[in-house]
């Protein structure tokens, strides 16, 4: 069983310069908890749910909550899975990475999302059964991990029964205890490497589709209007796309220093959606600009284009 045979294919998105008041809109709106943030290419950038919505700090102002974008608080990077995964490797990647869902790509867009809900109602019409050596074994593996864990929640909020008292002679020692220390910074350390490899590869991926896509007049008229919209919010700017560094050809270093030329740096999509500026706007009197918007291990990652009318 693969992604495509259990995946929700409707997706309700947001942009990245999405108003909180409009996710949380949306999320009551369509009683969903949670929703992906993508960029102008249908790439997911970011998730956000309930959780991020109101966790965020009581003593900032509501006035304050109600103006923040998707782009601030979105929880970024995003694990994604393609239509031919298999369903036992997304349950490993929901109880590996502790997290609800994750997207459905296809040539790098959502095209669907898989909730652990999905997967509970997959188990619940056909689950599998060990078969040992036909291969079966790792699908049935993960399915009695996600009913474990999913559909038997008390278990793991049932106290922990304490050890029974040991004998003088089998206290632990200092370096036991050392030990353990040890153990779990090793694990941290292995689990930030696989998110760290999971940028990486989503990072890739969005290359791979910003450097073939092309703009359409129909995409560019949609950005023009969502600009005007911005405006009409009382906003100074708007961001065209925000896009990996590594879109660049010289890895948005030109960018980062705000060096001259760095248009011409500019691949894919960018660099059409620089050429359409420069024919339809810039003559109008419109600046663009680009930026880094954020160092992930002190270099430039992602890139946002904007166009721009503030003083």
């Amino acid at each position: 069983m693969k992604a495509r045979d259990v995946m929700t294919s409707t997706v309700v998105s947001v942009g990245p310069d999405t108003p909180m008041r409009e996710i949380a809109r949306l999320l009551r709106d369509h009683e969903i908890s949670a929703v992906p943030v993508v960029d102008a290419t249908g790439a997911p950038s970011g998730m956000i749910s309930e959780g991020d919505l109101t966790g965020l700090d009581e003593t900032t102002s509501n006035a304050r909550h109600s103006i923040r974008q998707a782009s601030e608080i979105m929880a970024a990077p995003v694990i994604t899975v393609g239509e031919e995964t298999e369903v036992s490797e997304i349950a490993r990647l929901l109880v590996s990475h502790r997290i609800k869902r994750v997207p459905v790509l296809r040539d790098g867009r959502i095209v669907g999302i898989i909730s652990r809900a999905d997967l509970v109602r997959a188990l619940a019409a056909e689950k599998p059964k060990p078969t040992g050596a036909n291969g079966h074994g790792m699908l049935a593996e993960a399915f009695a991990e996600i009913d474990h864990r999913f559909l038997h929640p008390q278990d793991h909020a049932r106290p922990v029964e304490p050890p029974a008292s040991k004998p003088d002679d089998a206290t632990p020692t200092v370096s036991d205890f050392r030990s353990l220390v040890t153990d779990h910074d090793h694990k941290e350390v292995e689990h930030r490497q696989d998110l760290r490899r999971a940028a990486v590869e989503q990072r890739q991926a969005r290359v791979a589709a910003l450097v073939g896509h092309h703009i359409t007049d129909e995409n560019w008229h949609s950005l023009v209007h969502r600009a005007q919209q911005s405006a009409e919010s009382g906003e100074e700017e708007f961001m065209l796309l925000r896009f990996p560094s590594q879109l660049c050809s010289d890895g948005g270093r030109a960018i980062n220093i705000v060096a001259t030329g760095w248009s011409e740096t500019l691949r894919g999509e960018a660099a059409e959606l620089y050429l359409r500026w420069q024919r339809d706007l810039k003559p109008r009197g419109f600046p663009l600009g680009a930026r880094v918007l954020d160092f992930p291990d002190g270099m430039p990652g992602d890139i946002g284009l904007f166009l721009r009318w503030g003083q």
